[in-house]
């Protein structure tokens, strides 16, 4: 895919997929492709998987590449796929994005290196050599609360400048003096995507791409249907959307994602509700929010309150 044709194609709301498991902790093949049906049936723009939401730390690198495999079959080109394919580990990265443009995915998202904690300088090298190497789009990762390092708009711009395929970003940062300044030295033609569940709406306000949201994973519809508002103009309809979505942004955020989120999946009976150590589930109070949100907001039924 050309990169300006990339940069018209990936839009919208891009759901990052869990990596379902089962009670014994293997990777339940069946509820991923169901949920990955799920999504698109449910009219989200894009599948991500392996990203933060999909526990990529938990998972193998031969298990990444199956997820990443069984999700683009399973996709079947219906809407655009973006896989994330960084780690702490530069050859990892270099091994995963090849793969991941091997299979020909239309982009890979590469996270800023998590508890190696790089200097910017550092950052640049990396990024460049994983960009230099592949051919597919590439989508930066800035997470810096779970990276404990920002990538800063200096160096982002360096490396837009210097690699024709890093063609946008998504912004899990809660500055947003940062992120308008990612456009207006990047272009304002460079994806913007939000990672932030309360700046999705912003972000499109100020001319972003969409939002790589964990909220999708719940609500996909009222979720796509945020972007699609925006897109038509409909800025009530917009808004109305973002301040209804609150709610469930907030609780599936009350503890580690994606152990909210895999509660929640669980009593909607999409998935099992587990997760890998060191990843565990919430207590039983924000079990019961959780439930509690769901319910108010229509996604269970009110009889499934616990009595």
């Amino acid at each position: 895919m050309a990169y300006e044709e990339a940069k018209k194609k990936l839009r919208g709301s891009i759901c990052p997929v869990v990596t379902p498991f089962t009670e014994s902790g293997e990777i339940d093949e069946k509820a991923f492709i169901d949920l990955i049906e799920w999504q698109i049936e449910s009219g989200s723009h894009g599948i991500s998987v392996t990203g933060t939401s999909g526990e990529p730390s938990s998972l193998t690198i031969e298990e990444r590449k199956r997820v990443m495999a069984l999700a683009k079959e399973t996709i079947g080109g219906r809407v655009f796929f973006a896989p994330g394919t960084g780690s702490t580990n530069h050859d990892e990265t270099m091994e995963l994005t090849k793969y991941a443009e091997e299979l020909g995915a239309d982009a890979a998202m590469v996270i800023v290196p998590y508890y190696n904690r790089p200097n910017q300088e550092a950052l640049y090298q990396h990024f460049k050599t994983v960009a230099d190497s592949v051919k597919i789009p590439i989508i930066i990762y800035n997470i810096p609360g779970r990276s404990a390092v920002n990538m800063e708009v200096s160096t982002m711009k360096r490396l837009v400048v210097d690699c024709p395929n890093i063609i946008g970003v998504k912004e899990a940062n809660k500055d947003f003096e940062h992120v308008n300044r990612v456009l207006l030295n990047c272009g304002r033609d460079f994806l913007l995507f939000s990672g932030i569940e309360l700046l999705c709406y912003p972000m499109l306000a100020i001319g972003g791409a969409g939002f790589i949201s964990a909220t999708a994973n719940v609500e996909p519809v009222k979720v796509a249907e945020l972007y699609n508002a925006w897109e038509t103009g409909d800025v009530k309809k917009a808004q109305d959307l973002h301040f209804e979505l609150m709610p469930l942004n907030d609780v599936l955020f009350k503890d580690t994602n994606p152990a909210p989120a895999k509660v929640a999946l669980g009593m909607m009976g999409k998935i099992t509700p587990k997760l890998r150590l060191p990843l565990g589930l919430p207590s039983t109070e924000i079990q019961e929010e959780v439930r509690k949100t769901l319910i108010e907001l229509d996604i269970l039924p009110k009889e499934a309150a616990v009595k």
